[in-house]
């Protein structure tokens, strides 16, 4: 369980200024996942992989095949600063 206090003080670290009602109302929905984690913590999960997704994604990715890019004047063209060739960036400042 977590108190009101408690979500107080990580709203200050995390620099966010609360109001009491949504202090209050992250006090309970906070409460409630936490009680979760505790649920979740006492299954026996001994032989059950790791799921990086709930369902499977195949084919969440086209194949990787090569093709032509754009040519080098049509990539530039748009650029607000071009130097030999390519992108003209701003060196990054010291300090």
């Amino acid at each position: 369980m977590i108190d009101r206090n408690d979500v107080l003080h990580v709203a200050r670290l995390a620099r966010l200024k609360l109001s009491d009602d949504e202090a209050d109302r992250m006090t309970g929905e906070l409460s409630k996942i936490l009680d979760h984690i505790v649920t979740i913590s006492e299954l026996d999960l001994e032989g059950v992989p790791p799921t990086a997704h709930v369902v499977g994604a195949p084919d969440a990715l086209r194949a990787d095949v090569p093709r032509p890019s754009l040519p080098r004047e049509v990539a530039l063209a748009q650029a607000p600063a071009v130097s030999g060739g390519g992108f003209l960036v701003p060196s990054p400042q010291a300090g």
